[in-house]
This record gives C-alpha cells, sequence and structure tokens, in this order.
C-alpha cells in the first residue's frame, strides 16, 4: 500500500515539474536578472530555472537516500555484532559452570572413592533441568562432557 502511495506522488510530482517547465518557457518568461552559480552564469527562462532546481533536488534526494541507507546497514550491523558478543558471553559463562561443575565431581570422587558408582548422571545442577537438557543442548549433554564424566567416575 505504501509502495502505490509513493508511485501516485511520484507520478504526480513528475507531472508538476513537467508542467512547470513547459509553461515557464519563450521570450514571455525570461530571466530578467542574470546570476551566477560557481562561476556558470545561468541564462534562460524561468522554465530552465525551475528544471536546474528539480535536477538539484533530485541529486539532494539520491544523496540522502544513499546516507540513510548506509547508516540503517550500520545499525543493522552494530545489532548483530552485540547479539553475537551477548551470546558468545553466554556460552562462555556455561563453558566455565560446566568446568566448575566438572572440577567438584572430580574433587567429590577423590576424596570419596568408593561412591563413584552411586553418582547420579540426572542431577539439577541449578541451570540446566533434570537430564541435562535445555534449549542449547536438546539431546542432553554433550558426548565430550559425557567422557569426561566417565573418567572421573573411573
Amino acid at each position: 500500500m505504501i509502495i502505490i502511495f509513493g508511485l501516485v506522488v511520484l507520478l504526480a510530482a513528475v507531472i508538476v515539474g513537467l508542467t512547470g517547465v513547459l509553461s515557464n518557457s519563450g521570450d514571455g518568461h525570461a530571466l530578467t536578472d542574470g546570476f551566477a552559480v560557481f562561476g556558470y552564469h545561468v541564462t534562460g527562462s524561468t522554465g530552465t530555472l525551475f528544471l536546474y532546481g528539480i535536477v538539484v533536488g533530485a541529486v539532494g534526494l539520491i544523496g540522502l537516500g544513499l546516507l540513510l541507507a548506509g547508516a540503517r546497514r550500520a545499525s543493522r550491523r552494530g545489532r548483530i555484532a552485540r547479539h553475537d558478543l551477548a551470546e558468545s558471553r553466554r556460552e562462555t559463562a556455561d563453558a566455565y559452570q560446566d568446568r566448575d561443575r566438572l572440577a567438584e565431581q572430580r574433587e567429590m570422587v577423590a576424596a570419596n572413592p568408593g561412591t563413584a558408582d552411586r553418582t547420579p548422571h540426572d542431577v539439577d545442577h541449578g541451570h540446566r533441568p533434570a537430564g541435562g537438557r535445555d534449549w542449547r543442548h536438546p539431546f542432553g549433554h554433550r558426548t565430550t562432557q559425557a567422557a569426561a564424566t566417565r573418567e572421573v567416575a573411573r
């Protein structure tokens, strides 16, 4: 809907511009006072001046569009980078918690060597539900963690 509205407005602007240029041409609409822009002396009719204004406006609009597109892209890249950083920090915190949990298990086994066979594998450690499943590991603990747990138990 917005695209159709934009096309209608653009078409209306083109029609108004063409009408302004074509209706203000000829000797009856000559510029009374000459002027210069960047050293270029402008002569002609008011229709020609209006056409120059349209061209300058279109170039300015293109420049503004490029500026906004670049800002939008930079904003999107920054948002993605912040999201990736937060995810990396969560994974690092999980890795530290897993490391601490394994260290505690090793200490427990070293202190009580006869109880290694009786340690439950689906203990709730506070950051995962029973069974070791959560949204990051829907099938349980990683294989390397299970192997490390078995090594500690031996």
